[in-house]
């Protein structure tokens, strides 16, 4: 092996361990692997036991994709349990604003704040088995029972809610009825879509897996390219 190759095989090796991403290649196509994990973890430190994505990790990495110029476009894998909801809106924003063509694949699940992350990409896919959990933000730990902290939920639910229905093709009204939906959820408000599911409300783009992910992201670097070309 040579020494270049040795390099590319030690720094693909070192990004898979500390930040669970990874860069590949076809021709001269190069394309950055995100993978968002386990809880979205923001302000407050989660458990050691708790698979968690860091905000602080991965909204550098964001920047650093976006200026980089070897790098073509972003695979985002995405199986969430929820989190801080500020920190992944954050995320969610941030890949959004991106010119680097982006494409999400949701596996597992995308679980509250999983759901604006995976809408956030410019194309969506979803395995069927997966599942997407819909339902009104929650706050732990102390609450004040006075109308502002109703209120405060009511803003924060609100500027998800645009989020969603800006980035998808799901409807106010449809995405209204699935976060209040009382007949699904055990001792909870909210609800539980599977992949094909996601895709007939129009929240997911395509049902798709890995294939069908780098091969929609390949055409939209293609298209960007020749978008730049004719000015």
């Amino acid at each position: 092996m040579s020494e270049h190759n040795k390099k590319q095989s030690n720094d693909i090796y070192d990004d898979l361990k500390n930040m669970g991403s990874v860069t590949f290649s076809k021709g001269n196509r190069r394309i950055f692997c995100l993978t968002i994990i386990g809880e979205i973890e923001g302000h407050s430190v989660l458990p050691e036991q708790s698979k968690t994505t860091k905000y602080e990790h991965v909204i550098p990495q964001l920047v650093s994709i976006e200026e980089d110029g070897d790098i073509d476009g972003v695979l985002i894998i995405l199986n969430t349990v929820g989190g801080d909801v500020e920190a992944g809106l954050a995320i969610a924003e941030l890949i959004a604003g991106m010119k680097k063509p982006t494409v999400s694949l949701v596996l597992g699940g995308g679980h509250s704040i999983g759901v604006p992350l995976a809408v956030s990409a410019d194309y969506s896919y979803i395995v069927p088995s997966a599942t997407m959990t819909i339902h009104p933000v929650r706050m732990n730990g102390l609450v004040i029972g006075v109308p502002q902290t109703m209120n405060h939920f009511l803003r924060i639910q609100e500027r998800i809610v645009k989020f969603v229905i800006s980035h998808s093709k799901i409807s106010a009204d449809k995405l209204e009825m699935l976060l209040m939906n009382t007949d699904e959820l055990v001792t909870d408000v909210g609800s539980v879509l599977d992949g094909n599911a996601a895709v007939e409300y129009g929240l997911i783009d395509s049902i798709g897996s890995l294939n069908e992910a780098i091969s929609k992201l390949y055409n939209l670097i293609d298209k960007t390219d020749r978008e730049v070309k004719n000015g």
